[in-house]
């Protein structure tokens, strides 16, 4: 399998970034580390490769994304607001530097859609989301997809552009992003296991808020011996992305 490590400055961030690609060419798939995680995190996991049948085949090419958690989701500052500027310039980083370079990479003008598992699975929300201009698909594994874990009753427009759930649940109907949705793949799964709690609740309200607004996603409960773990998201990613790429 093919894969090369880049380390290149981004604008927004006003630093270098670190990336990693994994393929050779076909669908483009950003995979977020979980919380407090780094690009690597999906490889030295084994979740990359589980992949492998469809990245040596050329089927997928998946990029693994630096994150910056410490300095917005889980930094102990007093200010959240600041916070959520930093989030901001990361999601504008991914989505106008690393988007844009990851498609030169691969060749071919394209979408890409999303993957983590976590923290990861959140982040995968959040982009697919609020861009479905430049994300069609997202396969989000025991994640919440709501801010209100790390930043409480605090609610601010970054925040709430940053917590799927209530930008979703206000989102009128003749929105143009609501036709993206009902074109793309959205599969969120969590377990119902060991330290699977908080994340099966914000599963359950993402998929309300799916039925609510009349948007096909697949989200899939697995059982209770399921856990918050890698054994188990190891075995959901390679099923949940045969469904995307093959049907």
């Amino acid at each position: 399998m093919k894969a090369e490590y880049y380390k290149e400055y981004s604008q927004n961030l006003g630093r270098e970034m670190e990336f990693k690609v994994y393929g050779h060419g076909g669908k483009l798939c950003f995979a977020f580390p979980p919380q407090d995680g780094r690009f690597f995190d999906m490889e030295d996991r084994g979740m990359i490769a589980t992949l492998t049948p469809w990245l040596e085949a050329g089927r997928l090419q998946v990029v693994g994304v630096d994150a910056i958690d410490q300095e917005s989701w889980t930094s102990p500052s007093w200010d959240k607001h600041a916070r959520m500027e930093q989030q901001e310039r990361w999601f504008r980083y991914v989505t106008e530097e690393l988007l844009p370079r990851a498609i030169a990479l691969n060749g071919t003008p394209q979408k890409a859609i999303t993957t983590g598992c976590s923290m990861g699975a959140i982040h995968a929300g959040i982009f697919f989301f609020r861009r479905p201009d430049l994300f069609d698909g997202m396969i989000g594994l025991s994640g919440m997809y709501t801010a209100e874990y790390f930043f409480g009753d605090y609610m601010d427009e970054l925040v709430y552009a940053n917590s799927p759930v209530h930008f979703l649940r206000n989102m009128p109907a003749d929105h143009p992003y609501m036709e993206l949705y009902r074109q793309s793949h959205i599969i969120a799964c969590v377990g119902q296991g060991a330290w699977e709690e908080e994340m099966l609740a914000g599963t359950r309200a993402l998929d309300q808020v799916l039925r609510e607004k009349g948007i096909p996603g697949w989200v899939d409960y697995w059982g209770y011996d399921v856990n918050h773990d890698w054994d188990w998201w190891q075995k959901q990613l390679p099923y949940f992305m045969r469904k995307v790429l093959e049907g």
